[in-house]
């Protein structure tokens, strides 16, 4: 469940889902808007290789793997999941979408970060099936 590390963090934060357009088609905003005297964070493209170059088999336990390296990035920066405000997902296959996003929707309640999700045809290293890079943003 995505929380705020507090209630005037979730209030700074905007998230923009306009009637006038249709609807998120899974669990995402169309904007998140970073209010002023915020510090960002970008992160690059976390694969999911653990620190003895392991890297699980299942798209599910990629996404997994993804997000606790970015957890682990967040937090050399104070932040963490609670203040993605945007995410860019890659996966090689279709058949990967349900293992990412089993992961993403337990990790991000309502209102979601504003997500884009591609399908490529690879990544460095043949075994990797999914690539997570984040936008986080906090009062500070």
């Amino acid at each position: 469940m995505k929380t705020f590390n507090t209630q005037q963090e979730a209030a700074a934060m905007k998230h923009h889902t306009p009637p006038t357009i249709r609807a998120p088609f899974a669990r995402y905003s169309h904007a998140v808007e970073v209010p002023p005297g915020h510090r960002l964070i970008l992160c690059s493209g976390q694969l999911s290789i653990t620190l003895d170059d392991q890297i699980p088999e299942t798209a599910e336990a990629q996404t997994e793997l993804c997000f606790a390296n970015i957890a682990q990035v967040l937090a050399s920066a104070g932040m963490g999941l609670s203040d993605i405000v945007r995410i860019n997902a890659y996966v090689t296959d279709r058949a990967h979408l349900p293992g990412y996003m089993k992961v993403r929707d337990r990790l991000f309640s309502d209102p979601a970060p504003a997500s884009t999700l591609m399908i490529v045809s690879g990544f460095a290293r043949e075994v990797f099936k999914v690539e997570i890079e984040v936008i986080a943003a906090a009062a500070g």
